[in-house]
């Protein structure tokens, strides 16, 4: 029996399984729904994705390397808890070296790959929601690819992690690099970078902050003191202009320059980042639910 997309979509909203799970379990049944939805009850996966509405703003980043090819992703968790926990940790660094070995382009792609266990990455995320009881969702991959050095680099909890291209220059520094995206987080590369918008914005901002007295400058002056003001705040907002962390009397620009290297780029990921947490008050719902609020 030929497995439709409307037949798939049906046993979706029926079970809840994820759109792989009921696709696998529809074939394995030739195209019976009830057989399929029974197979997936008994298999966890309807219970697992049930969990799939919850909020999981937690987690870790996993990183994969193989000269000068790396890879980055985020593996979301409803809590720090679980984040921590070892079978997690696993799973993550799994999804990780599937993700450099199969090249995906994207989650999507990602959730076909094969992980050295033979499970897709896909089976194995509903096989961790099982294990562990809460939402698991892979959320983001980044990748580098390049010629020259990369500069890798997770921090120690997991919530920070970096990919730097470095034309030139050596491992080392291409790591130190990392490190200190990692620390200071700047927006931008270089000052070619900063939107003109936002530096038209800034422009406004600091005129507006000045007194009459300096507004009366002749233009020339007052030109000078804006951009003056200017160049700090773009210097604050780029790596380049940034003082570097593992040497704090040199910008990211003299030590990269000093080494005859070029940051082609770099990305950076930190866990949960945009995703709008649900805080609860406990204290709060008792209250209401006693009717004292």
């Amino acid at each position: 029996m030929e497995i439709t997309a409307s037949l798939v979509k049906e046993l979706r909203e029926r079970t809840g399984a994820g759109m792989m799970e009921c696709k696998k379990a529809l074939t394995e049944n030739n195209g019976d729904i009830n057989a399929a939805a029974e197979a997936l009850r008994k298999s966890g996966a309807a219970k697992a994705d049930k969990k799939a509405d919850r909020v999981a703003a937690e987690g870790r980043l996993g990183l994969a390397q193989d000269g000068g090819k790396a890879v980055l992703v985020e593996v979301n968790s409803e809590t720090d808890f679980v984040a921590n926990d070892s079978n997690f940790k696993s799973f993550v660094d799994a999804v990780a070296a599937a993700a450099l070995a199969s090249g995906a382009a994207d989650v999507e792609a990602l959730k076909t790959a094969t992980l050295a266990s033979g499970q897709t990455v896909e089976e194995a995320r509903a096989t961790a929601i099982q294990t562990l009881g809460e939402n698991i969702q892979i959320r983001r991959l980044v990748k580098a690819d390049t010629t020259g050095n990369i500069g890798a680099y997770v921090h120690t909890n997991g919530k920070v992690g970096v990919l730097v291209e470095l034309i030139g220059g050596d491992v080392e520094l291409a790591r130190g690099l990392a490190m200190h995206v990692a620390a200071m987080k700047p927006p931008h590369n270089k000052a070619a970078d900063v939107p003109a918008e936002f530096v038209a914005k800034e422009k406004e901002i600091e005129l507006a902050k000045m007194s009459e007295k300096d507004k009366s400058k002749p233009a020339e002056i007052l030109e000078k003191i804006i951009s003056g003001k200017i160049n700090k705040i773009v210097n604050d907002v780029t790596l380049y202009g940034q003082s570097y962390v593992l040497d704090g009397d040199k910008t990211v620009e003299q030590v990269v320059t000093a080494a005859k290297a070029d940051v082609a780029g770099f990305q950076l990921l930190v866990v949960g980042e945009g995703i709008e947490k649900v805080v609860e008050d406990y204290a709060a719902e008792v209250m209401k639910q006693a009717g004292l609020a």
